[in-house]
C-alpha cells in the first residue's frame, strides 16, 4: 500500500533538524488523534496572538471554536496552528545536548469561517467526538441561539508538516562520554483520572459508559486499592 504524502511547500520545508521531520500524512494524522487543544497563531489589529482551543478534524479539514466575540477567530486570514506532545526529557552528559522527546504537527493555511448551518453542526459533533466520545450523542445538542454565539473555523490539512523526536541523548559517543555521568531519558506520560461528579448531580446518578471507560488504568488499580481492597487494621 501506497502510503499518502504531505506536499512539501516553502512553509512545510524543513530548514533544520530534518532528520526528525515527516511528510507522511499517517504521521500528521497520529499527532493530531493523540491531542485535543491546539494553539492558533493569527496576527490581529498588526499583533501576534496564539490562542489555545479544542479541535477536532475530518480527512480534509480541521475545526476550531470559540466565541463570535473572539478577534482570533475572524477567519479569512493566514494562520499557523500547532499541536504539541512532550513524551519525555533527554538529559545529556552536557547541558547543551539536552532536549525533549516529543511529536509535533504544524499546519499553515487560511482560516475560513464556517457559515453553512449543516457544516457547523457537523464541524462541533467532529469536535465534541474527539474531545469525548460519545457525548455528542450523549449530551444536549446546540441551540440557535447558542450557535448563533459560536465561530466556527475550518482550516485545510493539505498544507501541514510533523516533527517527531525519539531516543537517548546524542551525545554517548562523543568525549563527555568519559565524564563518568548519568545520561539518558525521563519519560513523560499522562492518564485521565476518576472522574468527579458535578456536586449539584442528584445522588446515584451513574457515570455514562462512554466517560466512565476514559478512566486511566494506573488511576483505575488506586482507587481500587484505597477504597475495595482487604484492610490491614
Amino acid at each position: 500500500m501506497t502510503r499518502e504524502s504531505l506536499p512539501e511547500t516553502d512553509l512545510t520545508r524543513y530548514r533544520r533538524l530534518r532528520e526528525q521531520g515527516s511528510l507522511d500524512r499517517a504521521d500528521l494524522d497520529a499527532v493530531l488523534d493523540a491531542g485535543f487543544v491546539c494553539h492558533l497563531g493569527v496576527v490581529v489589529d498588526g499583533r501576534p496572538l496564539v490562542v489555545p482551543t479544542v479541535y477536532g478534524r475530518d480527512e480534509r479539514q480541521l475545526y476550531l471554536h470559540g466565541s463570535v466575540a473572539s478577534r482570533s477567530l475572524a477567519g479569512g486570514t493566514p494562520v499557523c496552528v500547532t499541536v504539541t506532545h512532550v513524551d519525555g526529557l533527554v538529559l545529556a552528559r552536557s547541558v547543551f545536548e539536552h532536549g525533549v522527546n516529543y511529536r509535533s504537527a504544524m499546519i499553515h493555511g487560511e482560516a475560513r469561517k464556517v457559515t453553512d448551518p449543516e457544516e457547523k453542526l457537523t464541524g462541533l459533533r467532529l469536535l465534541t467526538e474527539h474531545a469525548a466520545p460519545g457525548q455528542w450523542a450523549y449530551a444536549r445538542r446546540p441551540s440557535r441561539k447558542e450557535l448563533a454565539a459560536t465561530t466556527l473555523l475550518a482550516l485545510s490539512l493539505e498544507q501541514a508538516s510533523v516533527k517527531i523526536r525519539t531516543g537517548a541523548p546524542d551525545d554517548g559517543d562523543g568525549p563527555d562520554a568519559e565524564l563518568g555521568l548519568w545520561a539518558g531519558t525521563l519519560p513523560l506520560t499522562s492518564a485521565w483520572g476518576a472522574p468527579v461528579p458535578d456536586p449539584l448531580l442528584p445522588p446515584g446518578r451513574p457515570i455514562p459508559g462512554h466517560i466512565a471507560r476514559r478512566e486511566g488504568p494506573a488511576t483505575a488499580e488506586r482507587r481500587a486499592g484505597a477504597y475495595g481492597g482487604e484492610s490491614n487494621a
